[in-house]
């Protein structure tokens, strides 16, 4: 048995009533969604109710799936931050911590959402890389552009972060009200933007027209792709806090870090295997997923296994082979 998956468990269930619906209580109904997201053989629901119906767990599709259209997200979102809380003790204060911001986006295949207007849902997060914890989260059905979240989720970062992003947050309106912040940032902007240096100033005027604005830019290229690339910050290039041009260069390399985070969450999580047709549905599973990662990042395994997140995953399938689920696995460890 694994000691620290036992304490997670009881410490992500042990508040979750167990007796609030006469077919699919609130505790079932989260070890469900936690089951699917976490085994690798589910692959829909109807695999997830065959296998917890033939162990006498007595629920059937109809109200699991009426349950994710029609209950409360609030249990799944006091978990993850409950998780990400005690994961974020590993901070270290005062010191500058990168927080790569991005989105992914996943594809709405459903027709019942698409006459709602959905074809898509994003998923914007920021990633503490210091704790491997996610500050931020943000679910947005539609079409919206990325820089519409920029300030929102570079207010949420903690006080010693750096919302590190991409192009898709790119733009001078975000850029203006950002400086007016206390938060700091490294952002890449596009070749498009005009850049013009000013006389006498270490800064230079991005852009053109009302929305122009004078920022630290800075130029570097990848020489093995040939590529260029232009990024925008408030870091500071004097003083005790300096940070020259080749450490923020650096800092905007480490944004791969959550690009990684996007391909185990959809590789090993199912994120983009979406089960419910409905957008409560969704954002549970998105939430689910979430909470399956950071139990992973707390989870601890012998080192013989390795430390990677796959790692721990096989690991825990390993355990979990000997019962018939994770559900059955969870609700015995509840019991002990």
């Amino acid at each position: 048995m694994i000691p620290s998956f036992h304490k997670l468990v009881k410490q992500c269930l042990a508040n979750l009533p167990k007796n609030d619906f006469p077919v699919l209580s609130t505790r079932l109904f989260v070890e469900c969604w936690l089951g699917y997201v976490m085994d690798k053989s589910l692959t829909s629901m109807r695999d997830l109710f065959a296998r917890l119906n033939l162990r006498e767990i007595n629920c059937d599709i109809s109200t699991f799936s009426k349950a994710s259209k029609h209950r409360s997200l609030e249990p799944f979102i006091k978990i993850y931050q409950q998780l990400n809380s005690q994961l974020q003790q590993k901070n270290s204060a005062n010191k500058l911590v990168i927080c790569p911001i991005d989105t992914t986006v996943i594809t709405l295949t459903s027709k019942l959402l698409w006459q709602l207007g959905y074809h898509q849902v994003k998923l914007i997060s920021s990633l503490n890389l210091s704790t491997e914890a996610v500050e931020e989260n943000l679910v947005n059905f539609g079409w919206n552009h990325d820089y519409n979240y920029g300030k929102e989720m570079i207010e949420a970062l903690p006080e010693n972060g750096i919302g590190v992003m991409d192009r898709g947050f790119a733009s001078l309106t975000f850029l203006r009200e950002t400086c007016q912040t206390q938060k700091y940032f490294v952002v890449r902007i596009s070749q498009l933007y005009k850049l013009e240096y000013v006389r006498d100033s270490e800064l230079i005027k991005v852009g053109t027209g009302k929305e122009a604005g004078l920022y630290r830019a800075i130029n570097f290229c990848d020489l093995e792709t040939k590529r260029e690339y232009r990024l925008v910050t408030n870091l500071p290039a004097q003083g005790e806090a300096e940070v020259n041009d080749a450490e923020v260069a650096e800092i905007y390399r480490q944004r791969w870090g959550i690009e990684l985070l996007w391909k185990f969450l959809k590789m090993h999580l199912k994120l983009d295997e979406l089960i419910t047709k409905n957008p409560n549905g969704i954002a549970i599973q998105i939430y689910a997923t979430l909470i399956a990662y950071l139990i992973l990042q707390l989870v601890e395994i012998p080192q013989a296994w390795g430390n990677k997140l796959l790692d721990k995953l096989r690991y825990l399938q390993a355990f979990m082979c000997q019962e018939i689920s994770y559900v059955h696995w969870m609700e015995k460890l509840m019991k002990c």
